[in-house]
């Protein structure tokens, strides 16, 4: 009678786990030594051991702005390597892009951005406190909104669920005069060190093409408490486990984005972490075992 009560209990476990999309397709993260850990410094030779099949570029990504350049426009093009250390709590990243108009003159957020969406735990879930019909999928039966009662505040509705469980960040491409990334969610101290870091390289101005190499880490919380690290839960990263991870590449070239460029395929996936991709930690590659 136990038995058939703890498998039911797995039964219902399994059914109900939140589902990740593409699900024809698991990305990598490449495992770095633990003594050959990226130098944030923007400098990618660091990456040069990263195989090529780890690299995910545009065409993987598909442009959900209103109004996108022609099919065929290449003016952008994008290269992501991701990776991590065994016995660090931390995500790798490298992004490098060309563009032939870069626009990051406006002090505010309106910046060209590369925005990534961490759930370290693959739990799924909304993790953004907007209206539900821009957020949630029509099939996903949303909780009562807490905003609803007037006796709880829009600003502890926003604690109690921004960047609670999963975590997004809009890292500026390139960031001149502000900070290096803005964190959808309370716990802003999540982008501030030792929890993340940043370095990048370029040589254009406002409104000119080059290139961007940018290096950063962050570290994906299971809990990320407003209230500060001391009431959080890093999330435990292992060799072979499944994270939802994914990004949107926001591409201004004026007043309104001509490139919004999601991996996952539903735009959604900025604040619901079951529209995340499916990556998986990998273990060591044989050519750079010690």
């Amino acid at each position: 009678m136990h038995r058939l009560s703890f498998l039911s209990v797995l039964l219902v476990i399994a059914v109900s786990a939140p589902a990740l999309e593409k699900p024809d397709i698991t990305y990598r993260i490449f495992q770095f030594p633990a003594d050959r850990a990226p130098v944030i410094d923007g400098d990618a030779s660091d990456w040069a051991m990263v195989p090529e099949s780890y690299v995910v570029d545009r065409s993987h990504m598909h442009n959900t702005a209103p109004q996108p350049p022609a099919a065929g426009d290449r003016t952008l093009a994008v290269r992501v390597k991701v990776g991590w250390v065994q016995g660090q709590n931390r995500l790798y990243f490298l992004y490098e892009a060309e563009d032939d108009y870069w626009d990051f003159a406006q002090p505010g957020l309106r910046n060209d951005t590369f925005e990534i969406m961490v759930d370290g735990d693959a739990s799924g879930g909304p993790f953004v406190a907007r209206d539900q019909k821009s957020v949630w999928t029509p099939d996903f039966i949303a909780p009562p909104d807490l905003r609803a009662d007037p006796r709880i505040s829009d600003e502890a509705h926003r604690r109690a669920v921004h960047g609670v469980h999963a975590q997004n960040y809009h890292v500026f491409t390139p960031a001149v005069g502000k900070d290096w990334a803005f964190v959808l969610g309370a716990a802003t101290w999540i982008k501030d060190a030792p929890w993340a870091a940043s370095a990048q390289r370029f040589d254009f101005k406002p409104g000119e093409g080059g290139r961007l190499t940018l290096e950063f880490y962050v570290t994906p919380f299971d809990y990320a408490g407003a209230e500060g690290p001391e009431r959080s839960v890093t999330s435990l990263l292992e060799e072979n486990k499944i994270i939802g991870l994914s990004w949107i590449v926001i591409d201004y070239d004026g007043p309104t984005p001509r490139g919004f460029w999601c991996l996952s395929p539903q735009r959604s996936a900025f604040g619901h972490a079951s529209l995340l991709c499916a990556f998986r930690l990998m273990p060591l590659e044989p050519g750079s075992k010690p």
